[in-house]
């Protein structure tokens, strides 16, 4: 019989048959492995006019050309031949959970290996390894990390678009007959095209993600049969891969995962490395941004800090401003010295005084980028990403550093590391504020494939020399939110857009992938800064306390009562934290009607937070119905406390006063399956309830 591989996470299971020529069968993909058996044995033949051999249809990254018609997933060429690949002769390797197939194409003198893992968070990642093994150069157009089997019938994907300060707009389609593409060009993750995709079927749900920040595609073909192949890789500019003799193409990494606390599971324990080797609880943290801007006055920046550690905030971020001649965003980037004008005794009496404080210290770099008017562009202009005899495109007033250039990443590493290495810093807000454009190095190639190497290069630089350091991605907001990011980094800037109302959804959709601890949410002024909008206190805090709490504002703008205010939520944050970023305690719900739903849960306490967007349509709210991972703790639970003291309800029944003082006991079976009748909340208002275990006592039910 022929060898029958599994790669079993507990979770998610993928069965292969390796075949004597020709690519790994896909035998099965889902909650169970397929167990080697004759049915596999037999040859499925074709359509009169069809081949005359099998040839299989559902098979890892497919190759065209030999009987395959769908969309190849490998293909490449030495100067026209060679254009056909078929590999075979399969070995396998297997070393604990990590599984190696071999392939060799002694045609095309190609060699392919498919490194398979099973993650004990639940996940199965994929990702390949294309090795030219001839005496010509072979140019590589396409190489696919991963291919997964989703089931054939009716298949809805979930994916993820949007635009600036609009991320993780969620969009559902049902598949037809033809082919899903999704490609980035930007040479970022960006903001309308997440690497990030979610199938769903009668039979099987599953997601499916790539680690890589750069250009990217993914494709869902339907096979001969119905069933369907999606296929997730990096995208290549004409002639950006070509492997000379001996030379190999290592694709990212992409991964599938039975649900999202499997993916949440995956970044905490796998992915993330946290310094001291574990994540420390997420301090609230002060980003100077929108309080100032580009004005940085020493005693005023000493004051806030004052005040945000009377507010209990422990980490202080200085934004962008602080170097070069920054006064706007149309000069200085490249130019990272401290500006003597805004700092004449430096940065250092700024991060003792927050030190001092008790709170960390942490600053923004945007090392990607370069004005034209800055001093390192005046002394090196052919250091930007440029193509000659083409304009040269400006984006935010920037251009793009060429980091493959061992000069210019030294010159950035140099000046990144004089900050870090003076001063005590403890963290990083990387930005990168514009997609890539004319990207052609000194040389005049393509270089967005290189370009993001070389920046995960710069980013594992840095924190070898400070592991200590953590490192936020910020790419104008969310435009660079995926795995291969948060392999290199401990938090995302989830958006720009700050506006509670928006964060709803941009929210709801990043914690598919992503668990809530990594998610940057900042309670920022009103009107917000983005939007214009006005909302309470209350609303903006309860949006983003159970993500990482931060404020963008500046704390000496505050009323007497919006400190007293705020100091409340900062303290509910801190005394909820360990359960909102606990292992597999979060959990959300659909919207219904404009009203969001999500918290954590142990068996010591439930926290729900319900916030109303848009204003309801419905007479009536839905009954708040508790799910599975809420009910499964049982038992007979009562409301303890709720926030803010007073709720904006459009109206409120004496029964539900009395549920929501703690005087009803209840059952979580009953929440489960009949729901809590909540009081309807006015539009763009959220309220905090906290739910415990009933000690006896006076029961209404």
């Amino acid at each position: 019989m022929s060898e029958i591989v599994i790669i079993d996470s507990g979770q998610l299971a993928l069965s292969l048959r390796l075949p004597k020529l020709g690519m790994p069968e896909i035998l099965s993909f889902g909650r169970e492995p397929a167990e080697a058996d004759p049915l596999f044995e037999i040859e499925r033949s074709s359509r009169v006019n069809g081949m005359d051999i099998a040839v299989p249809s559902s098979v890892l990254l497919p190759t065209g050309g030999m009987g395959f018609f769908g969309w190849p997933a490998i293909s490449g060429h030495r100067g026209g031949h060679d254009f056909v690949a078929q590999f075979g002769g399969w070995t396998v390797l297997r070393e604990g959970n990590h599984t190696v197939l071999k392939g060799i194409d002694a045609v095309a003198k190609l060699g392919l290996a498919i490194k398979l893992t099973a993650h004990d968070a639940g996940l199965i990642s994929m990702a390949t390894e294309l090795s030219n093994l001839g005496d010509v150069d072979y140019q590589l157009d396409r190489c696919m990390a991963a291919t997964f089997l989703a089931p054939a019938g009716d298949v809805q994907v979930m994916s993820f678009t949007g635009m600036w300060g609009r991320e993780f707009q969620t969009r559902r389609e049902l598949l037809g007959n033809g082919t899903w593409v999704q490609e980035s060009r930007r040479g970022r993750t960006s903001h309308d095209r997440f690497p990030m995709l979610f199938i769903e079927s009668e039979a099987q749900i599953f997601g499916v993600t790539l680690g890589w920040s750069g250009n990217h595609q993914l494709v869902i073909d339907r096979t001969d049969d119905g069933q369907r192949l999606v296929h997730l890789g990096e995208l290549f500019e004409p002639g950006e891969i070509v492997l000379k003799p001996g030379d190999s193409y290592r694709s990212p990494v992409a991964y599938a995962g039975a649900d999202s606390q499997d993916f949440h599971a995956f970044v905490r324990d796998e992915l993330t490395y946290w310094p001291g080797g574990k994540m420390s609880p997420r301090p609230v943290t002060l980003n100077t941004w929108e309080g100032n801007y580009f004005d940085h006055q020493m005693d005023s920046l000493k004051a806030q800090a004052t005040a945000a550690a009377e507010l209990g905030i422990e980490r202080f971020v200085l934004d962008d401003g602080w170097f070069g001649k920054r006064d706007n965003d149309t000069t200085s980037l490249g130019d990272w010295d401290i500006d003597p004008r805004k700092y004449p005794d430096g940065l250092k009496p700024l991060v003792d005084h927050v030190t001092g404080l008790g709170m960390q210290f942490g600053i923004w770099f945007e090392p990607e980028m370069v004005n034209p008017v800055s001093e390192l562009y005046k002394a090196h202009p052919d250091w930007a990403l440029t193509i000659e005899g083409r304009p040269i495109l400006e984006s935010r007033t920037q251009l793009v550093l060429d980091l493959t250039r061992a000069e210019v990443s030294d010159y950035l590493f140099a000046k990144i590391d004089a900050v870090l290495a003076n001063h005590a810093v403890s963290y990083v807000k990387w930005d990168m504020n514009r997609d890539l454009t004319h990207a052609g190095g000194c040389d005049g190639k393509a270089k967005i494939a290189a370009q993001t190497r070389a920046v995960y290069a710069l980013m594992d630089r840095v924190r070898a020399a400070h592991p200590d350091v953590e490192i936020e991605s910020c790419a104008s907001g969310g435009g660079r939110i995926d795995y291969g990011a948060l392999a290199r980094t401990h938090r995302v800037w989830t958006s720009d857009c700050t506006d509670a109302l928006e964060r709803l959804e941009i929210q709801r959709g990043a914690s598919v992938f992503v668990p809530p601890e990594i998610l940057g949410s900042h309670i920022s002024a009103s009107p917000n800064h983005q939007t214009g909008r006005r909302h309470t206190l209350a609303f903006r805090a309860l949006v983003a306390l159970a993500y990482h709490l931060g404020v963008e504002l500046n704390p000496l703008e505050l009323t007497d009562e919006e400190r007293s205010e705020l100091k409340v939520y900062i303290e509910t944050y801190k005394r909820l934290r360990e359960l909102f970023h606990a292992p597999d305690a979060a959990f959300r719900l659909e919207p219904i009607d404009g009203r969001y739903v999500w918290g954590a849960a142990s068996d010591e306490k439930i926290v729900l937070i319900v916030a109303q967007g848009p204003q309801m349509v419905g007479e009536q709210p839905a009954l708040l119905k508790l799910p599975e991972s809420v009910t499964r703790f049982g038992g007979t639970w009562s409301i303890a406390s709720v926030l803010p003291a007073e709720p904006e309800f459009i109206r409120i029944s004496e029964g539900q006063k009395r549920l929501l003082s703690g005087e009803v006991s209840f059952s979580l079976e009953a929440a489960g399956l009949s729901g809590l009748p909540l009081p309807m909340l006015k539009p763009e208002s959220a309220l905090l309830l906290e739910l415990t275990p009933f000690k006896g006592g006076k029961t209404h039910g």
